[in-house]
């Protein structure tokens, strides 16, 4: 049976982000047990539209056409048509692939739908839709996408029993309608030698991810700066909601330091090098960089969060994420006991099996049907 994937989230840089790492490593495990899946990309004939006629473009109601290409296939300008399409026509895009018909994975609820093939939708999240958590996500508008493409007769994944669960709590949709697959890791390609600046290993307490409100920097920072540790903690990833105070917080504060966006490979070296992995966010999905840091034996201090609790599964360190006693407390224990952090990383090694390419790729051929 066919297996096509779309390629929205592939960077040519492989940095990325989390969604486009769980994109790759989905293609890396189908590909682990001898299924090289299609790629949908956005591309073919190039077009030279004005913006009024890019958008009478994406108003057609009519479905596109695919063609074939070295990958899989291609369609022009598919993803920012199909979000236009969608805003007016209040359904998802629909579109034709050459060939037999199969399995479109689409690795985010995107608008689209492949006609007779069977569409799959993973949902990492729906945070948006808790108006308690910043995002910068329109969370009606995925809501009444959610709900489109279930009505188009889409089904769904997601990555963790958590995210399950509210996904099916805030929809109201039946528990059946969303299947859990989780997701897989892929820790290879680190690069060696020197770390930035003046970082040397198990010489730093390490945040990975969007610098933004949902990842409780602000309170990480508060709780750093009151535990009086003097092992630099470095914060390193991309620009996201809030970042500007949280880069003043950070400047504000003695021994935290602020990388930016790294390569794949420099962000993997600097996760095998820390002391320990720090990462108290307010909600997560599933919450890559924790899984990641189990596989490369690095120690784990996680926000008691469900997300974070079912992925390292007792082998991190957990904190109340609100409480900056407990958060300060816990900092300088991680940081301090070599014991504490030997034994967590000798259990995190051992969990980061479930989320391997190989276990991935069973759980993948079960939710689709083919084990």
């Amino acid at each position: 049976m066919p297996i096509c994937v779309d390629g929205r989230m592939l960077s040519e840089d492989g940095a990325g982000t989390g969604i486009g790492q769980f994109v790759r490593t989905l293609i890396g495990a189908l590909q682990s047990i001898g299924i090289h899946p299609s790629i949908l990309k956005d591309g073919g004939p190039a077009v030279r539209r004005s913006q009024i006629g890019k958008l009478l473009a994406a108003a057609r109601p009519w479905r596109r056409h695919a063609t074939a290409s070295a990958e899989g296939f291609l369609v022009p300008d598919v993803f920012r048509e199909a979000q236009v399409f969608f805003d007016i026509h209040k359904r998802p895009m629909p579109i034709t692939l050459p060939g037999p018909p199969g399995i479109m994975h689409w690795t985010y609820p995107l608008p689209l739908r492949v006609t007779g093939w069977r569409n799959l939708y993973t949902i990492h999240d729906v945070l948006p839709l808790d108006p308690a958590i910043p995002s910068p996500v329109n969370g009606p508008r995925l809501r009444r996408l959610l709900d489109a493409l279930r009505a188009s007769g889409g089904d769904f994944a997601t990555v963790s029993e958590a995210a399950h669960a509210q996904i099916v709590a805030r929809m109201g949709w039946p528990t059946v309608s969303v299947t859990c697959c989780h997701q897989a890791i892929d820790v290879a390609g680190a690069e060696e030698g020197p770390l930035p600046g003046s970082l040397h290993a198990c010489g730093y307490l390490l945040y990975v991810g969007a610098v933004e409100a949902r990842k409780n920097l602000h309170r990480l920072l508060d709780a750093y700066h009151a535990s009086g540790i003097t092992t630099p903690l470095v914060i390193s990833g991309p620009d996201g909601l809030d970042a500007a105070s949280i880069d003043d917080h950070i400047a504000a504060t003695p021994g935290a330091v602020r990388l930016g966006l790294q390569p794949r490979g420099r962000v993997l070296h600097l996760i095998g090098s820390a002391r320990a992995l720090v990462f108290v966010s307010l909600a997560e999905g599933f919450g890559l960089p924790v899984a990641e840091a189990m596989a490369l034996g690095t120690p784990v201090l996680a926000a008691d969060v469900a997300a974070l609790a079912e992925v390292a599964d007792g082998t991190a360190l957990l904190v109340d994420p609100l409480d900056l006693s407990a958060l300060r407390t816990r900092l300088i224990a991680i940081d301090g006991d070599a014991a504490l952090r030997d034994r967590l990383s000798r259990l995190g090694r051992q969990r980061a099996q479930h989320f391997a390419l190989g276990p991935y790729a069973q759980r993948l051929l079960s939710l689709y049907g083919m084990a």
